[in-house]
């Protein structure tokens, strides 16, 4: 279990974190892209519910 956890340590030392302007960068892009999405698929229920109310 001990060799384990040093495993676990020595990888956590190769791994690159990214910088604070990377994180904010992709973080407004997944809110930016989820607001849009939202938007597109509430514009289809919207227009679907209009076309099924007109039938």
């Amino acid at each position: 279990m001990i060799k384990f956890f040093k495993s676990v340590a020595h990888e956590m030392k190769l791994v690159t974190w990214p910088t604070a302007k990377q994180n904010r960068h992709d973080t407004m892009t997944v809110i930016t892209s989820s607001i849009l999405f939202a938007a597109y698929l509430g514009a289809l229920d919207w227009l679907f519910s209009w076309l099924t109310q007109k039938m």
